[in-house]
């Protein structure tokens, strides 16, 4: 049963302020009351995104919220007594209001947790963990095929070296700077390859699939590397939208196909929850390490975002509440 005196209290969440010097300040806000096939969730840890964190500092108004990576238990059951009950450990890719204290998450965007699978670690799945598995399914069957991973001591790319591997893959991990090697490397990269623009790669090619989150004169030169019907994957654009490639080599590669992996567009066609199941067993069996690089607490959400943004750490930032 729902304690209704915590029902009624307010809840804290991180919210926008573009008069404050931080940007990112916590604030009360009402706290979510559960519906049909939607429970409220106590939230224990969040992990922060680049996406969502670019988006906040060029797009927010003033009292707006975020989060899309949370971890915690169950506080209130749907109110239609929808699965899962009270109680129950979960991870849930929140619909954009997940750096708070409670959240409303609907049943097929969770997956339960097992003891053996921490909050922390938990929280680094469903963003980085869904993007890797939708891009690197656009591969097929990846055992004994080369695959580069550009970005890959990101949040996406650290988890998509470790599936990849894990598929029997061998991995390129592209990297700028050789200080990053000794991390991509214990993410599962077989090769590294080093320098601006994938420069490094080249001596690596071709490939079978190319995962890039870069777009700019990067994608450019991945869509001169790929092998005859392989892909490209594109799946961010942190340098340039503006892309300038050879497009005679491309098509004379012969089925070379560059696609786009937005998760709100794989969502239409298949909701999280499998998948988040799927990421939380590899976890739980050793298959997938967290890629957590920084944990703190959520009052310095502001500071981690920023350290985020400037690139500063490797893999991902995980905040407890």
């Amino acid at each position: 049963m729902a304690d209704t005196a915590s029902k009624a209290a307010p809840m804290r969440a991180v919210t926008f302020d573009n008069n404050a010097p931080s940007k990112f300040v916590l604030r009360e806000f009402p706290r979510p009351t559960p519906g049909p096939g939607v429970p409220v969730i106590k939230v224990a840890s969040f992990s922060l995104n680049r996406g969502e964190v670019r988006t906040a500092l060029t797009n927010a108004q003033n009292g707006a919220r975020f989060g899309w990576d949370i971890a915690g238990t169950i506080a209130e059951s749907a109110t239609d007594g929808a699965w899962p009950p009270a109680g129950t450990r979960v991870v849930a890719l929140d619909p954009g209001g997940g750096w708070a204290e409670f959240s409303a998450v609907p049943t097929p965007f969770l997956a339960t947790l097992p003891d053996s699978v921490s909050f922390a670690q938990a929280a680094t799945l469903p963003v980085a963990g869904l993007t890797s598995l939708h891009a690197l399914a656009r591969g097929g069957d990846l055992s004994g095929k080369r695959v580069l991973i550009n970005g890959a001591r990101g949040g996406v790319g650290s988890v998509a070296c470790q599936i990849a591997r894990h598929m029997g893959a061998h991995v390129v991990a592209a990297i700028r700077d050789e200080g990053h090697e000794a991390f991509v490397r214990s993410m599962g990269a077989d090769t590294v390859a080093v320098g601006a623009n994938l420069s490094g790669a080249r001596a690596h090619a071709p490939f079978h699939l190319i995962l890039d989150s870069v777009g700019g004169a990067s994608l450019g030169a991945a869509l001169t590397m790929l092998a005859p019907g392989g892909t490209c994957v594109l799946f961010g654009v942190s340098e340039s939208e503006t892309v300038t490639f050879d497009a005679g080599t491309f098509y004379r590669t012969g089925g070379a196909t560059l696609y786009g992996v937005t998760l709100r567009h794989e969502f239409q066609r298949e909701m999280p929850a499998a998948k988040l199941a799927q990421l939380v067993a590899m976890t739980a069996e050793g298959k997938l390490k967290a890629p957590i690089e920084l944990e703190a607490s959520w009052t310095e959400v502001a500071d981690i975002a920023r350290k985020l943004i400037s690139r500063d750490y490797s893999g991902k930032a995980v905040l407890r509440i």
